[in-house]
């Protein structure tokens, strides 16, 4: 597995450049370093699914998920 930026993922994902972030169990350690560091974190929401797959949105300024 490649390491992933999740730090340029985080600032993508802010930016609305995605839609999702999607982090398996097996990236968490990695993706919280990130998530901790990141400025604007609660911000940024989280869905658990099955077997521990986390899908991340980020909060928009207009109050809604974007």
């Amino acid at each position: 597995m490649a390491d992933k930026n999740y730090t340029e993922l985080l600032n993508d994902l802010k930016d609305n450049k995605i839609k999702e972030l999607v982090v398996k169990p097996d990236e968490f350690t990695e993706f919280q370093v990130a998530y901790m560091n990141f400025d604007t974190r609660k911000r940024v929401i989280g869905k658990a699914d099955q077997n521990g797959v986390i899908t991340y949105t980020y909060l928009s300024d207009s109050g809604t998920n974007s």
